[in-house]
This record gives C-alpha cells, structure tokens and sequence, in this order.
C-alpha cells in the first residue's frame, strides 16, 4: 500500500476515495451494483459514521477507533499462501474451508467453484462475472441502504467476499467453514461482502470465523446478507476472535421465507471492540428463528449485541437468549427488539440476557423491547445482571472444590447453556475448551484449574449435578 492512503477515517477522507475509485476499480460494475453504490454512498454522506448521540449507539463510542490512521487496501493482497493461513485447530471438524484475507476471497485453486449437486463456492466478486442472474435479484435486498452509515458505506465500497449458492432441495455434504483472516503489516480498514443462498427446502451448516493473526489495530464493516427460500435450513455459527486493538461491525441480514428455519449462533471470545447487527426477517408463516449470544469479556473490551426480529407472517416464532460474562473494565450492550405487525397473528417470541459481572468496574448496558401490533399473540422477555451466586460456590465448596475452581465451574455452566445449543459436537467440544480457557484469562492451559480442558486421551468428567447450580 502506498502511504498516501494512511490516513484517520473521515467522511472527507471517505469522499476522496470513493470518487476516485468511481473511476477505477468500481468502473466495471453491472449497473445495477454502480447505481447502488451511489445510492448508497449518497445515504452514508446524509447519515454520516455514528455517534454516541444516535439512540442506538449511545453506550457504544466509536470516536476512539476512527481517530487511529488505517490503509484502505482496495485490491487484494499478492502472494497468500492458503495452506498456511487457513489452518483450522478444531480436531476431527470435517468441513469445507473457504478463505478471505483482509477481505478478499483466497484460493490455491480458482476463484469460484461449482460442485456437482450445483452448489456454488468461491468469491463474490467473481460470482457477480459468471452468474449475474443469481446474485442481482438478492443483492443489496435485505441489509438495505438508508437505515445504516456504516451498511451503506460498506455498499458503497465493498469489492469482494463470500459468495455462498446451495440449489433448490439439496443439502450441502458437509459444515461450509468461511474463516476471515485479518493479517497485516499496517493498521487496516476493511469492507467486505458476503451473499449466501439458499433455495427451496435447502439445508447448510456454516461456520463463519473472525480471527487475527497479529497485534495491528483494524477497523472491519462486514455486511453479510442470507436469503433461506421456503422450507431452507441454516444452522449458522459466528466466531469472534480478535486481537484487542480490533474493531469487528458485523451486520448480517436473514430473510426467511415460508417454514424456513434459522439457528445462529454468535460466540465472542475476544476483541478490543465488537458489534453485532443482526436483522431477522420472518416473511412467510410457519418459519422459526432462533439467535443466540454469548460474550466473554475482559480488561476494556467493548461488546454491542443489536437483534431485530421482523414477525411479518403468521404462525412464526423467534427465540433471543444472550448469555456474557464481564470482567476487570469491560463494558457490554444487549438491545433486542422484537417487531410483530398487525396481521401476524399466532406469534411467539422470547427475549433472554443474562449477565454475570465478575467486578464493580464492569458494566452492561441491557434493554429488551417488544413492539406488537397484533392480538393474538405470546411473547415475553426479561433481563438479569448480577454476580455469582454464593449458595451455588457454597454447594460446590461443601463437595471439596476449591473457591477458585467452583468459581470457574460456575462461570462455565453459566456460559455452556449456550454452547450446549451447538449442533456439531466436535465443534462444541473445541468451544468447551476454548471457553474453558478463555475463563481462565487466557488460552494457555491452567494444569491447577478443575475445568483442565479435555483432550481425547484425557476427557475431565465431574460427578456434580450441574442443574442445583
């Protein structure tokens, strides 16, 4: 990268690049994507970046992160070697790896991959070349412009991404793992784009992994759009584990159709600064979400849970459970808002966050909200902050563990409700261990600890009945 493009993130600094590129690297867009691109652009030039003075940004400042100089690598970075940067640690996870570097799709092979049962793997901007008549009707759809500063200027800028296609009535072989690697030499600012697909009574399993490789602070937008066609089935998992000087903007839009069903599932474990977007639109009857959270933070990071659910049919239901534990002078958000129209009769839909603050310094931010406009319905919702309960470490100190070790027992039964919820049990084992150590402040194992993290030659099992705690 020249040095030139080293600047602080202003919307000058943003103009300037936008219209340069307008003429270089964006000048071969269909036209559809250059039109909203300007669309976009024009809406993030009106909004601007947000500010702590926008209602739902008000516990999340991001005047910190935006003042450090960034590169804006618009091309992708020469040279990757695959092999070694997607190396996934989870023993026995037989899945499908594909790649993204500072936000650019990587390959050793071609840019996009059509496997035999027509479903389609590879890089979003080489998708747009060769199947136009797939992407453009979805495109833009369902993250929208107009609502978001920072949506509408990852719109505006994004290259390249994830490109995921999975045919009518077929199901994909096996888990899709989509790592996102940040490695870079200088501080980085990154939009990326991801579109996953997935048509009638189609089913997937995707893994999406947040990950850095070293200490440079980056600042990602990343807009991930998923469509399920009536009857599709998405088990989806988001894995954040980044570096301390690391900004994650994750927004990920999913538009259900009749009977289609969602399980996500977003795991943090690590990063200086976090939020989740997440908007859920139930568009046709009988379809089911589920979208659960856990957090786990320490030292001064920051982590920003925003769930909106959209009941616009009949006979849906949508279940919100976040559970985050906070230590030292971390700080946590959780807003869910669930949204039933009028004619969306016959919908139920829960809202759970519960939090654990291990010190005073600790804080989190909760607010549940339900707007209904229908009759016939049931929902409910609640929220819980407080400390570890003493009757449960007297319980467990009464058995001969120790405080330190029923401390940590707690915290990790506390935490595995949510991990429990894993479809894919060597995934779920590899979040046990990495929770486990996570708990003990690092991920480094502790041989003193109780909760010891389990390797197949030597499993830890504790005879405790864990429902008295």
């Amino acid at each position: 990268m020249t040095t030139d493009l080293k600047e602080i993130i202003t919307k000058e600094r943003m103009i300037a690049l936008f219209e340069k590129n307008r003429k270089e690297i964006f000048k071969n867009d269909p036209e559809q994507v250059s039109e909203l691109r300007q669309q976009a652009f024009d809406s993030f030039i009106r909004l601007g970046f947000p500010t702590t003075r926008m209602e739902e940004w008000k516990n999340t400042d991001l005047k910190e992160w935006l003042g450090k100089e960034y590169d804006y690598p618009l091309k992708p970075q020469q040279g990757m070697d695959a092999h070694q940067i997607f190396r996934c640690n989870i023993p026995h996870l037989d899945t499908a790896i594909i790649g993204q570097v500072n936000g650019w799709y990587v390959s050793k092979d071609v840019p996009l991959i059509r496997l035999g049962n027509g479903m389609i793997l590879g890089s979003l901007a080489q998708a747009f070349r060769e199947y136009p008549e797939i992407i453009l009707p979805h495109y833009g759809k369902y993250a929208g412009t107009g609502k978001s500063g920072l949506t509408d200027l990852n719109t505006a800028f994004a290259c390249d991404g994830i490109f995921i296609y999975v045919p009518d009535h077929v199901q994909s072989p096996k888990p899709i793992q989509l790592i996102n690697v940040i490695q870079h030499d200088e501080n980085i600012f990154l939009q990326s784009r991801n579109l996953i697909l997935l048509g009638k009574d189609a089913r997937l399993s995707l893994v999406h992994c947040d990950d850095s490789y070293n200490h440079q602070a980056s600042f990602s937008n990343i807009v991930t759009e998923v469509h399920l066609d009536e009857g599709a089935v998405l088990d989806h998992y988001k894995l954040q584990n980044l570096n301390n000087n690391s900004v994650l903007i994750s927004n990920t839009a999913f538009h259900l159709e009749k009977e289609a069903e969602l399980v996500s599932n977003f795991l943090t474990l690590n990063g200086g600064m976090v939020r989740n977007n997440t908007d859920v639109l139930l568009n046709g009857s009988h379809g089911n979400a589920s979208i659960y959270g856990l957090y786990l933070m320490d030292r001064k990071q920051h982590i920003d849970n925003h769930v909106y659910v959209d009941h616009a049919a009949t006979d849906c239901t949508s279940v919100e459970m976040f559970k985050g534990i906070l230590d030292e002078n971390s700080s946590g958000v959780f807003n869910g808002h669930v949204y039933v129209r009028k004619d969306a009769q016959k919908t139920n839909a829960t809202q759970s966050n519960r939090n654990i603050l291990l010190t005073d310094t600790a804080r989190v931010y909760s607010r549940p909200f339900l707007e209904i406009y229908a009759d016939d319905v049931k929902c409910g919702h609640g929220s819980t902050t407080g400390q570890l309960d003493n009757e449960a470490m007297f319980y467990l100190m009464q058995r001969g563990i120790g405080p330190e070790s029923a401390r940590m027992l707690l915290m990790f039964a506390f935490a595995n409700e949510i991990v429990g919820k894993i479809s894919i049990p060597e995934l779920r084992f590899r979040i046990e261990d990495m929770v486990k150590k996570r708990l003990q402040g690092e991920l480094q194992i502790c041989e003193q600890c109780v909760l010891h993290c389990s390797t197949p030659e030597h499993p830890m099992e504790f005879d405790i009945d864990l429902s008295k705690i």
